[in-house]
Protein backbone atom coordinates (compact mmCIF):
# COMPACT_ATOMS: atom_id res chain seq x y z
CA UNK A 1 0.00 0.00 0.00
CA UNK A 2 1.19 3.68 -0.45
CA UNK A 3 0.20 6.90 0.04
CA UNK A 4 -0.13 9.93 -2.72
CA UNK A 5 -0.09 13.40 -1.73
CA UNK A 6 -0.88 15.97 -4.39
CA UNK A 7 0.07 19.91 -3.73
CA UNK A 8 -0.86 22.79 -5.22
CA UNK A 9 -0.77 20.61 -9.09
CA UNK A 10 -1.14 22.61 -12.01
CA UNK A 11 -1.22 21.84 -15.98
CA UNK A 12 -1.37 24.22 -18.50
CA UNK A 13 -2.05 23.18 -22.13
CA UNK A 14 -1.14 26.90 -23.73
CA UNK A 15 -3.54 29.22 -22.68
CA UNK A 16 -5.84 26.14 -21.19
CA UNK A 17 -5.71 25.33 -17.72
CA UNK A 18 -6.52 21.73 -17.47
CA UNK A 19 -5.28 21.12 -13.96
CA UNK A 20 -5.73 24.34 -11.59
CA UNK A 21 -4.00 24.18 -8.51
CA UNK A 22 -5.12 20.75 -7.14
CA UNK A 23 -4.39 19.45 -3.72
CA UNK A 24 -5.21 15.94 -2.57
CA UNK A 25 -4.19 13.26 -0.03
CA UNK A 26 -5.02 10.07 -0.96
CA UNK A 27 -4.40 7.48 2.02
CA UNK A 28 -2.74 3.99 1.85
CA UNK A 29 -5.65 1.88 1.22
CA UNK A 30 -7.61 4.33 -0.19
CA UNK A 31 -10.06 3.89 -3.33
CA UNK A 32 -10.30 7.15 -4.70
CA UNK A 33 -12.57 7.56 -7.82
CA UNK A 34 -11.94 11.29 -9.49
CA UNK A 35 -15.42 11.72 -11.08
CA UNK A 36 -16.55 14.91 -12.82
CA UNK A 37 -17.51 15.15 -16.44
CA UNK A 38 -15.72 15.50 -19.93
CA UNK A 39 -13.05 17.75 -20.28
CA UNK A 40 -13.07 18.41 -16.12
CA UNK A 41 -8.92 18.03 -16.12
CA UNK A 42 -9.63 13.87 -14.11
CA UNK A 43 -7.88 12.14 -16.73
CA UNK A 44 -4.99 14.64 -16.89
CA UNK A 45 -4.56 14.40 -13.05
CA UNK A 46 -4.43 10.81 -13.22
CA UNK A 47 -1.85 11.05 -16.07
CA UNK A 48 0.63 13.32 -13.85
CA UNK A 49 0.55 10.95 -10.93
CA UNK A 50 1.76 8.15 -13.42
CA UNK A 51 4.25 10.83 -14.53
CA UNK A 52 2.66 9.95 -18.41
CA UNK A 53 2.49 14.05 -18.45
CA UNK A 54 4.60 16.68 -16.55
CA UNK A 55 2.60 19.04 -14.23
CA UNK A 56 3.17 22.77 -14.74
CA UNK A 57 3.77 23.60 -11.32
CA UNK A 58 2.97 21.83 -7.57
CA UNK A 59 4.27 18.20 -7.34
CA UNK A 60 3.60 15.08 -6.45
CA UNK A 61 4.97 12.66 -3.10
CA UNK A 62 4.54 9.11 -3.07
CA UNK A 63 4.66 7.91 0.80
CA UNK A 64 6.62 11.15 0.94
CA UNK A 65 9.28 10.72 -1.17
CA UNK A 66 9.03 13.60 -4.32
CA UNK A 67 8.45 11.51 -7.39
CA UNK A 68 7.13 14.74 -9.60
CA UNK A 69 10.33 14.75 -11.76
CA UNK A 70 10.74 10.55 -11.49
CA UNK A 71 10.55 8.45 -14.76
CA UNK A 72 7.26 6.84 -14.97
CA UNK A 73 8.97 2.94 -14.57
CA UNK A 74 10.93 4.24 -11.44
CA UNK A 75 7.44 4.94 -9.77
CA UNK A 76 5.52 1.85 -7.48
CA UNK A 77 2.26 2.54 -9.63
CA UNK A 78 0.71 0.42 -12.56
CA UNK A 79 -1.92 1.87 -14.98
CA UNK A 80 -4.81 0.47 -16.82
CA UNK A 81 -5.87 2.03 -19.78
CA UNK A 82 -9.15 2.18 -21.11
CA UNK A 83 -8.48 0.78 -24.06
CA UNK A 84 -6.58 -1.79 -22.25
CA UNK A 85 -3.62 -1.69 -24.90
CA UNK A 86 -3.10 -5.52 -24.42
CA UNK A 87 -0.33 -7.34 -26.76
CA UNK A 88 -2.30 -8.85 -29.21
CA UNK A 89 -0.07 -11.55 -30.65
CA UNK A 90 1.26 -12.56 -26.74
CA UNK A 91 -1.38 -14.93 -24.79
CA UNK A 92 -2.98 -14.03 -21.77
CA UNK A 93 -0.29 -15.51 -19.23
CA UNK A 94 2.62 -13.32 -21.10
CA UNK A 95 0.40 -10.30 -21.48
CA UNK A 96 0.45 -10.62 -17.67
CA UNK A 97 3.93 -11.42 -16.98
CA UNK A 98 5.49 -8.93 -19.63
CA UNK A 99 6.25 -6.08 -16.99
CA UNK A 100 8.21 -8.86 -14.91
CA UNK A 101 9.79 -10.18 -18.11
CA UNK A 102 10.92 -6.63 -19.36
CA UNK A 103 12.32 -6.32 -15.52
CA UNK A 104 14.56 -9.20 -16.45
CA UNK A 105 13.17 -11.07 -13.31
CA UNK A 106 13.61 -14.93 -13.15
CA UNK A 107 11.10 -16.99 -14.96
CA UNK A 108 10.13 -18.66 -11.79
CA UNK A 109 9.02 -15.16 -10.11
CA UNK A 110 7.21 -14.51 -13.52
CA UNK A 111 5.47 -17.64 -13.30
CA UNK A 112 4.53 -17.28 -9.54
CA UNK A 113 2.88 -14.15 -9.82
CA UNK A 114 1.04 -14.92 -12.75
CA UNK A 115 -0.29 -17.38 -11.21
CA UNK A 116 -1.13 -15.94 -7.95
CA UNK A 117 -2.76 -12.97 -9.85
CA UNK A 118 -4.83 -15.26 -12.17
CA UNK A 119 -6.07 -17.16 -9.47
CA UNK A 120 -7.69 -13.94 -7.65
CA UNK A 121 -8.68 -12.48 -10.77
CA UNK A 122 -10.31 -15.88 -12.55
CA UNK A 123 -8.28 -15.93 -15.41
CA UNK A 124 -6.54 -19.62 -14.55
CA UNK A 125 -8.48 -21.16 -17.48
CA UNK A 126 -7.71 -18.79 -20.22
CA UNK A 127 -3.85 -18.26 -20.25
CA UNK A 128 -2.93 -19.61 -23.31
CA UNK A 129 -5.59 -16.93 -25.32
CA UNK A 130 -4.98 -14.35 -27.04
CA UNK A 131 -6.76 -11.22 -26.82
CA UNK A 132 -8.91 -11.36 -29.62
CA UNK A 133 -10.23 -14.38 -28.21
CA UNK A 134 -11.52 -12.72 -25.11
CA UNK A 135 -14.80 -10.75 -23.76
CA UNK A 136 -14.47 -6.95 -23.29
CA UNK A 137 -14.57 -8.20 -19.52
CA UNK A 138 -12.30 -10.92 -20.03
CA UNK A 139 -9.85 -8.22 -21.51
CA UNK A 140 -10.27 -5.79 -19.22
CA UNK A 141 -9.35 -8.56 -15.93
CA UNK A 142 -6.24 -9.26 -18.12
CA UNK A 143 -5.18 -5.84 -18.35
CA UNK A 144 -5.85 -4.83 -14.41
CA UNK A 145 -3.98 -8.36 -13.78
CA UNK A 146 -0.86 -6.90 -15.76
CA UNK A 147 -1.19 -4.26 -13.67
CA UNK A 148 -1.09 -5.49 -10.69
CA UNK A 149 1.21 -8.20 -10.95
CA UNK A 150 4.13 -6.45 -10.31
CA UNK A 151 2.27 -5.37 -6.60
CA UNK A 152 2.28 -2.17 -7.28
CA UNK A 153 2.06 0.14 -4.24
CA UNK A 154 -0.93 2.50 -6.37
CA UNK A 155 -3.06 0.90 -8.99
CA UNK A 156 -4.43 4.03 -11.61
CA UNK A 157 -7.62 3.01 -13.83
CA UNK A 158 -8.15 5.17 -16.19
CA UNK A 159 -11.99 4.49 -16.95
CA UNK A 160 -11.26 0.93 -17.69
CA UNK A 161 -15.21 -0.08 -17.74
CA UNK A 162 -16.10 2.56 -20.27
CA UNK A 163 -15.91 -0.40 -23.49
CA UNK A 164 -18.67 -2.53 -21.50
CA UNK A 165 -21.99 -3.20 -21.96
CA UNK A 166 -24.41 -2.50 -18.87
CA UNK A 167 -24.64 -5.80 -17.79
CA UNK A 168 -20.52 -6.80 -17.53
CA UNK A 169 -20.27 -3.13 -16.10
CA UNK A 170 -22.53 -3.90 -13.54
CA UNK A 171 -20.54 -7.09 -12.47
CA UNK A 172 -17.21 -5.80 -13.17
CA UNK A 173 -17.69 -2.92 -10.77
CA UNK A 174 -18.20 -5.40 -8.16
CA UNK A 175 -15.37 -7.80 -8.75
CA UNK A 176 -13.47 -4.63 -8.87
CA UNK A 177 -14.68 -3.88 -5.04
CA UNK A 178 -14.19 -6.66 -3.94
CA UNK A 179 -10.39 -7.20 -5.36
CA UNK A 180 -9.72 -4.08 -3.93
CA UNK A 181 -11.33 -5.23 -0.23
CA UNK A 182 -9.10 -8.29 -0.71
CA UNK A 183 -5.61 -6.82 -1.71
CA UNK A 184 -6.19 -3.36 0.84
CA UNK A 185 -4.08 -1.86 -2.21
CA UNK A 186 -4.69 1.93 -2.82
CA UNK A 187 -6.67 2.55 -5.83
CA UNK A 188 -7.36 5.66 -8.12
CA UNK A 189 -9.94 5.55 -10.69
CA UNK A 190 -10.73 8.00 -12.72
CA UNK A 191 -14.94 7.79 -14.56
CA UNK A 192 -17.71 10.08 -15.22
CA UNK A 193 -20.12 7.71 -14.36
CA UNK A 194 -21.48 8.97 -11.26
CA UNK A 195 -22.62 5.14 -10.39
CA UNK A 196 -19.57 3.84 -10.40
CA UNK A 197 -17.83 6.44 -8.47
CA UNK A 198 -21.36 5.86 -6.00
CA UNK A 199 -20.96 2.44 -6.11
CA UNK A 200 -16.82 1.51 -5.85
CA UNK A 201 -15.62 4.35 -4.14
CA UNK A 202 -14.39 4.83 -0.14
CA UNK A 203 -13.55 8.51 -1.44
CA UNK A 204 -15.08 10.71 -4.43
CA UNK A 205 -12.91 13.77 -5.42
CA UNK A 206 -15.12 15.64 -7.73
CA UNK A 207 -13.49 18.43 -10.28
CA UNK A 208 -14.76 20.95 -12.45
CA UNK A 209 -13.01 23.07 -15.10
CA UNK A 210 -9.83 21.49 -13.55
CA UNK A 211 -10.53 22.49 -9.86
CA UNK A 212 -11.24 20.15 -7.13
CA UNK A 213 -14.97 20.96 -6.00
CA UNK A 214 -14.95 18.60 -3.11
CA UNK A 215 -13.72 15.25 -1.94
CA UNK A 216 -15.58 12.98 0.63
CA UNK A 217 -17.13 9.58 0.83
CA UNK A 218 -20.12 8.87 -1.19
CA UNK A 219 -22.37 9.45 1.63
CA UNK A 220 -21.27 13.26 1.93
CA UNK A 221 -20.81 14.22 -1.89
CA UNK A 222 -24.42 13.24 -2.11
CA UNK A 223 -26.15 14.50 0.64
CA UNK A 224 -24.11 17.75 1.30
CA UNK A 225 -22.97 18.81 -1.93
CA UNK A 226 -20.06 21.48 -1.04
CA UNK A 227 -21.53 23.61 -4.78
CA UNK A 228 -24.55 23.91 -6.70
CA UNK A 229 -22.13 22.00 -9.50
CA UNK A 230 -22.05 18.72 -7.35
CA UNK A 231 -25.33 19.01 -6.11
CA UNK A 232 -26.43 19.15 -9.78
CA UNK A 233 -23.60 16.84 -11.24
CA UNK A 234 -24.76 13.84 -8.79
CA UNK A 235 -26.93 12.09 -8.92
CA UNK A 236 -29.73 10.77 -11.09
CA UNK A 237 -32.28 12.99 -11.58
CA UNK A 238 -29.59 15.85 -10.64
CA UNK A 239 -30.83 17.90 -7.74
CA UNK A 240 -33.43 19.96 -8.08
CA UNK A 241 -32.31 24.20 -7.85
CA UNK A 242 -34.15 27.06 -7.69
CA UNK A 243 -33.73 30.93 -6.88
CA UNK A 244 -35.10 31.99 -4.27
CA UNK A 245 -34.99 34.45 -1.64
CA UNK A 246 -34.25 33.64 2.50
CA UNK A 247 -36.62 36.06 4.76
CA UNK A 248 -38.36 35.53 8.21
CA UNK A 249 -42.08 34.99 8.31
CA UNK A 250 -43.71 34.75 11.89
CA UNK A 251 -40.47 34.55 13.59
CA UNK A 252 -38.70 31.42 11.57
CA UNK A 253 -36.76 31.53 8.13
CA UNK A 254 -38.58 30.55 4.85
CA UNK A 255 -37.04 30.12 1.50
CA UNK A 256 -39.27 31.95 -1.22
CA UNK A 257 -40.31 32.12 -4.49
CA UNK A 258 -43.32 32.32 -6.90
CA UNK A 259 -45.11 29.60 -6.29
CA UNK A 260 -42.19 27.91 -2.82
CA UNK A 261 -42.44 28.44 0.34
CA UNK A 262 -40.05 26.46 2.52
CA UNK A 263 -39.73 26.74 6.36
CA UNK A 264 -36.00 26.49 7.48
CA UNK A 265 -37.03 25.06 10.71
CA UNK A 266 -34.92 27.86 11.84
CA UNK A 267 -35.42 30.91 14.27
CA UNK A 268 -35.49 34.18 12.72
CA UNK A 269 -32.23 36.34 11.89
CA UNK A 270 -32.26 40.21 11.25
CA UNK A 271 -31.19 39.25 7.05
CA UNK A 272 -33.12 38.93 4.20
CA UNK A 273 -30.62 37.92 1.12
CA UNK A 274 -31.19 35.50 -2.02
CA UNK A 275 -30.36 32.28 -2.22
CA UNK A 276 -30.30 29.29 -4.44
CA UNK A 277 -32.28 26.29 -2.89
CA UNK A 278 -32.17 22.63 -3.41
CA UNK A 279 -34.19 19.69 -2.74
CA UNK A 280 -33.62 16.12 -3.83
CA UNK A 281 -36.31 13.96 -6.18
CA UNK A 282 -36.72 11.28 -2.96
CA UNK A 283 -37.54 14.38 -0.18
CA UNK A 284 -40.37 15.47 -2.44
CA UNK A 285 -43.81 14.44 -2.16
CA UNK A 286 -46.88 14.96 -4.57
CA UNK A 287 -49.33 16.16 -2.58
CA UNK A 288 -49.34 16.41 1.16
CA UNK A 289 -49.84 18.66 4.22
CA UNK A 290 -47.12 19.58 4.51
CA UNK A 291 -45.93 23.48 5.20
CA UNK A 292 -43.09 23.37 2.77
CA UNK A 293 -44.55 23.86 -0.85
CA UNK A 294 -43.63 23.79 -4.10
CA UNK A 295 -46.10 24.83 -7.21
CA UNK A 296 -45.47 23.85 -10.44
CA UNK A 297 -46.91 22.31 -13.55
CA UNK A 298 -45.77 18.49 -15.34
CA UNK A 299 -43.79 18.63 -18.64
CA UNK A 300 -42.51 15.35 -18.24
CA UNK A 301 -42.74 11.78 -16.90
CA UNK A 302 -40.32 9.09 -17.00
CA UNK A 303 -40.93 5.58 -16.69
CA UNK A 304 -38.22 3.64 -14.70
CA UNK A 305 -39.84 0.31 -13.79
CA UNK A 306 -39.93 0.03 -10.89
CA UNK A 307 -40.72 3.81 -10.48
CA UNK A 308 -41.26 7.32 -12.49
CA UNK A 309 -39.96 10.71 -12.47
CA UNK A 310 -41.87 13.79 -12.98
CA UNK A 311 -40.02 16.93 -13.74
CA UNK A 312 -41.94 19.98 -12.66
CA UNK A 313 -41.41 23.47 -13.81
CA UNK A 314 -41.22 25.54 -10.67
CA UNK A 315 -41.42 29.01 -11.72
CA UNK A 316 -38.62 28.78 -14.40
CA UNK A 317 -36.86 25.91 -12.85
CA UNK A 318 -37.11 22.22 -13.81
CA UNK A 319 -37.61 20.28 -10.48
CA UNK A 320 -37.64 16.58 -10.43
CA UNK A 321 -39.74 14.37 -7.97
CA UNK A 322 -39.25 10.41 -7.81
CA UNK A 323 -42.07 7.96 -6.75
CA UNK A 324 -42.81 4.61 -7.17
CA UNK A 325 -45.17 3.86 -10.63
CA UNK A 326 -47.76 4.46 -11.89
CA UNK A 327 -47.40 8.46 -10.29
CA UNK A 328 -51.08 9.47 -11.02
CA UNK A 329 -50.36 12.26 -13.15
CA UNK A 330 -49.56 13.75 -16.23
CA UNK A 331 -48.14 16.07 -18.32
CA UNK A 332 -49.81 19.62 -18.40
CA UNK A 333 -50.96 18.55 -14.85
CA UNK A 334 -50.68 21.65 -12.10
CA UNK A 335 -48.95 19.47 -8.98
CA UNK A 336 -48.26 20.43 -5.47
CA UNK A 337 -44.92 19.01 -4.01
CA UNK A 338 -44.32 18.62 -0.68
CA UNK A 339 -40.51 19.12 0.55
CA UNK A 340 -38.70 17.79 3.56
CA UNK A 341 -36.83 20.78 5.25
CA UNK A 342 -34.76 18.90 6.93
CA UNK A 343 -33.34 17.87 3.28
CA UNK A 344 -33.53 21.22 1.97
CA UNK A 345 -30.14 22.49 1.00
CA UNK A 346 -29.09 26.32 0.16
CA UNK A 347 -26.08 27.59 -2.24
CA UNK A 348 -24.97 31.17 -2.33
CA UNK A 349 -26.48 32.94 -5.90
CA UNK A 350 -22.73 33.65 -6.49
CA UNK A 351 -20.15 31.40 -5.68
CA UNK A 352 -22.55 28.11 -5.86
CA UNK A 353 -20.78 27.26 -2.76
CA UNK A 354 -23.25 25.41 -0.19
CA UNK A 355 -24.26 27.78 2.85
CA UNK A 356 -24.33 26.99 6.30
CA UNK A 357 -26.43 28.66 8.61
CA UNK A 358 -25.54 28.87 12.16
CA UNK A 359 -28.18 32.36 13.08
CA UNK A 360 -26.34 33.87 10.07
CA UNK A 361 -25.41 32.00 6.63
CA UNK A 362 -21.69 31.60 6.20
CA UNK A 363 -20.50 30.40 3.37
CA UNK A 364 -17.66 27.32 3.46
Amino acid sequence: MSRIEIEGLMRRFGRVTAVDAVDLDVPDGDFLVLLGPSGCGKSTLLRMIAGLTPPSAGRILLDGADITATPPRERNLAMVFQSYALYPHLTVARNIGFPLRARRRPRTEIDSRVETVTRVLGLADLLDRRPKELSGGQRQRVALARALVRDPGVCLLDEPLSNLDATLRTATRAELTELHTRLGATFVHVTHDQVEAMTMATRIAVLNGGRLEQVGTPAQVYDEPASTFVAGFLGSPAMGLLPARVESVDGVLHARADGVDVPLGLPAADLTREVVLGVRAEHLSLGGTGAARLQGVVRLVENLGSEEVAHCLVGEARIPVRAPRPIGIAVGDAVTLTADPARAHLFDPTSGRRLVWQPTPVSV
